[in-house]
């Protein structure tokens, strides 16, 4: 197979042969070449026409939200953000990610000196992204449903390369009295915090970073630390959510198998599972576990992927009871939980 064919973006210098040489580490990349801002971006990438961008925000004659926002309009192509981990930095990546970046990577921090180690990963799983032409800016339309009641299932969600959009389409449809929804995505903190405020905004339902010990409540949704803890179901009647950091699973903390295997163990056939876009086959046996123990299970289809991975494998392993179109899932997951027939 041909490498993939890198352009990378970032004013710094330093940063920009840092990221060229992890990605240059890899047989399977090309960096094909470098710039220190959008207008020398955009030159090259008429002149190198790249599989892959790699994106900082912060950037001098133009800021990279603004830049990225017409690459997406005029000639949409795969872009990974690698940002600060900031607060600043996160919302902006946050807002790239709804502009049509694929995936984000925070830049290596003293918390986190190893956050480029999956970035070759990462960048070859954009290069088979499905990307769309943007047309006018539009939030997710907040639909609402005064007649849903909860039946007490949760809902556990997983999701990676390209979740920001799936997870805004299907949370941004739940009500105020959603069913109680546990989130893992693979994205790194602060990403995730902002994340998680970015959702609760979108939904008349309460969206949060998970913590310890938090009870499981209808119009609640949990998303999961990224990078720091697994996200756990636990107890009996009164489930609560259960953090920790024990090693990564699937190369991954948190891990979508972790959840999962926790709401087979804990919840059954009082539950729903969803997997959603994303590389790899993280949450593929757990939510084959979860269908065993008798929970519903849905599948995003390839179609509306992004990267159809996770889904893809968790279809042909039996895991998926049914596959559906993105933006049919969160209707599909109130059917499921609600006091209706479903």
């Amino acid at each position: 197979m041909k490498p993939v064919r890198v352009l990378v973006v970032d004013d710094s210098a330093t940063m920009r042969g840092l990221i060229s040489a992890t990605l240059s580490d890899d047989p399977g990349i090309e960096v094909i070449g470098q710039a220190a801002d959008p207008l020398e971006a955009r030159a090259a990438i008429k002149a190198l026409n790249p599989d892959v961008m790699t994106l900082d925000v912060e950037m001098p004659k133009m800021d990279g939200l603004e830049f990225l926002d017409k690459v997406m309009r005029l000639r949409p192509f795969p872009v990974v953000m690698v940002s600060t981990l900031t607060a600043r930095g996160a919302r902006a990546t946050i807002r790239a990610m709804e502009l049509g970046a694929v995936d984000c990577v925070g830049k290596p921090s003293i918390e986190q000196p190893d956050s480029f180690v999956d970035l070759p990963d990462r960048v070859k799983a954009a290069a088979g992204a499905r990307i769309l032409r943007r047309h006018a800016d539009r939030s997710p339309a907040r639909e609402t449903a005064p007649a849903f009641q909860p039946d007490g299932k949760i809902v556990a969600i997983g999701a990676s390369t390209g979740g920001v959009e799936a997870l805004i389409s299907v949370i941004s449809g739940f009500p105020a009295n959603c069913p109680p929804t546990v989130i893992t995505l693979h994205m790194p903190t602060p990403f995730t915090r902002s994340f998680a405020r970015r959702l609760d905004g979108l939904t008349d339902a309460r969206v949060a970073e998970a913590e310890d010990g938090a009870p499981l409540e209808a119009g609640r949704v949990y998303l999961a630390p990224g990078t720091l803890s697994h996200l756990e179901v636990t107890g009996g009647q009164r489930r609560h959510c259960r953090l920790h950091n024990e090693a990564s699973v699937n190369g991954h903390r948190p891990s979508v198998d972790v959840l999962f295997e926790s709401v087979a163990k804990t919840s059954g056939a009082k539950s729903v599972g969803v997997i959603l876009t994303g590389m790899g086959r993280d949450g593929a046996a757990g939510l084959l576990s979860m269908r065993r123990a008798g929970a519903r299970t849905i599948g995003q289809n390839e179609a509306s992927s992004v990267v159809y991975g996770m889904p893809k494998v968790a279809f042909e392993n039996g895991a998926v009871e049914r596959q559906m179109p993105l933006d049919e899932i969160h209707a599909g997951i109130l059917k499921l939980t609600s006091t209706g027939k479903n």
